[in-house]
């Protein structure tokens, strides 16, 4: 399902919890939304693979203690040859968990996969039905020989992404969007009303109402273009949602 001209792209942040094994072909670097892409993710892909040789060292480079971990560094030395799932089903947790996509018609699925995008810092971003492994690489990380991913990545993936045709609400959380800055993206601001009666920004309940705003937004039988449309779709989702300027939904919890 093509996405209408002047219709918001979703861009949604990743998850350090994914679902593991699959049922798709191995992965095909060039397959991936973005191919333009593919030599800086080929690229990472080695350098995580040769890391993650040394459990050890991959510990320490990826941030990882749990005994858990070692069978997701474990994953990363397999990319080329792991069974793959669709991006919008690899991810798991909060964020993922509101999206509920198990739960849309097979209408609704069309419309969310053609308009979703999801951030990652192995691949840069890829489409929601991108047949991709399971693996360990988070924007904070720092591989070997490379420097910081911030670094690496925000030439050639906010050109990338900024060739979207159309404007994008950006769900990233701060050290994705710090990957590929898109000053003017719209973005979402999860708020509480205090007991004295001022909005403050949460974190508790951020990923799950980003979620339910994706959902929402996704399935929309018309795409909204704006932040006044996009804050009216949510709403009729029963979202309290209002938007503060061109750029900005708040989103009240």
């Amino acid at each position: 399902m093509a996405v209408a001209s002047g219709a918001v792209w979703i861009l949604l942040p990743p998850s350090e919890t994914k679902a593991t094994g699959g049922g798709g072909a191995p992965l095909a670097l060039p397959d991936l939304r973005f191919p333009e892409l593919g030599a800086y993710r080929a690229e990472l892909a080695e350098r995580l693979a040769a890391l993650c040789a040394d459990v050890p060292a991959a510990r320490t480079a990826l941030a990882v203690t749990a005994a858990a971990a070692d069978e997701a560094i474990a994953a990363n030395t397999v990319l080329h040859t792991a069974p793959t799932l669709p991006a919008l089903s690899r991810y798991r947790g909060v964020l993922f968990d509101a999206l509920d996509v198990p739960s849309l018609s097979g209408r609704e699925r069309r419309r969310l996969e053609a308009r979703v995008l999801i951030a990652s810092a192995l691949f840069g971003a890829v489409g929601a039905t991108d047949l991709i492994p399971p693996y360990r690489l988070s924007a904070g990380s720092r591989l070997p020989g490379l420097g910081t991913l911030s670094r690496f990545w925000r030439p050639s993936l906010t050109a990338a992404l900024a060739s979207l045709p159309g404007p994008v609400l950006d769900l990233r959380s701060g050290a994705y969007a710090g990957l590929a800055p898109l000053p003017d993206a719209m973005t979402a601001r999860v708020v509480t009303i205090g007991p004295d009666g001022a909005r403050r920004a949460v974190s508790h309940h951020n990923k799950a109402a980003k979620g339910l705003l994706a959902r929402a937004i996704g399935t929309a039988a018309t795409a909204p273009t704006d932040a006044e449309s996009v804050a009216a779709v949510a709403r009729a989702a029963g979202i309290d949602a209002t938007p503060v300027d061109g750029r900005t939904i708040e989103v009240l919890v």
